[in-house]
């Protein structure tokens, strides 16, 4: 780098990191397919848009450390603003205002799954006999899986085994056979002709 003779950093201004507006333009794609209430139109995962981005602020600001960041985008047909923003406790993203989030049905899979689990835990909870129960199912399904698995491997096993020189030696003697036949159906051949 260059620096003249007469060059003083002294003179350059400083700005303070909180003058800086947090506010800037990125480019993303929508992270869900989500429909525009004031329109009614749906805009899908994946759509590029220059988007908004700030910090957002407050105790909601960070989650375990992790900033959350607010995203200003506007419907592609009336340019109504719609805000999303980061959701880093279910690793997600969440529809805050202007637009509806679509449903997504592995989403609802997975709250049913938690809910089953939850609704287990509380029946373990004082019946020793649901716990018991819960456990011979685990470990009868357990025992299905290793079946399964057991299964597999041998299957595995068993095509490993054969060796190409075998496969080689079997496809040598069906060509021989298939031709011995062929020859002998030939010769009969030859010999009804010269019969008659």
């Amino acid at each position: 780098k260059y620096f003249p003779p007469d060059f003083d950093p002294s003179k350059i201004p400083r700005t303070k990191k909180a003058d800086l507006n947090p506010n800037f333009v990125v480019r993303m794609m929508l992270p869900m397919s989500v429909r525009c209430m004031t329109c009614g139109e749906y805009m899908y995962k994946g759509k590029k848009f220059n988007s908004r981005k700030e910090d957002v602020e407050g105790p909601e600001g960070e989650y375990l450390g992790i900033k959350i960041f607010r995203f200003y985008f506007k419907c592609i047909t009336c340019s109504a603003e719609f805000t999303i923003k980061t959701d880093p406790k279910n690793m997600d993203y969440a529809v805050e205002g202007g637009a509806k989030a679509n449903f997504v049905p592995y989403k609802d899979e997975e709250k049913q799954r938690q809910e089953q689990l939850d609704a287990r835990e509380a029946s373990e909870k004082d019946d020793t006999m649901a716990q018991l129960e819960n456990k011979t199912k685990d470990s009868k399904m357990e025992m299905d899986i290793l079946d399964g698995l057991d299964d597999i491997r041998s299957q595995n096993a068993r095509v490993a085994r054969l060796e190409m020189d075998d496969v080689i030696g079997r496809h040598r003697a069906e060509t021989e056979r298939l031709q011995r036949i062929e020859d002998e159906r030939a010769r009969a051949a030859a010999e009804a002709d010269a019969g008659e």
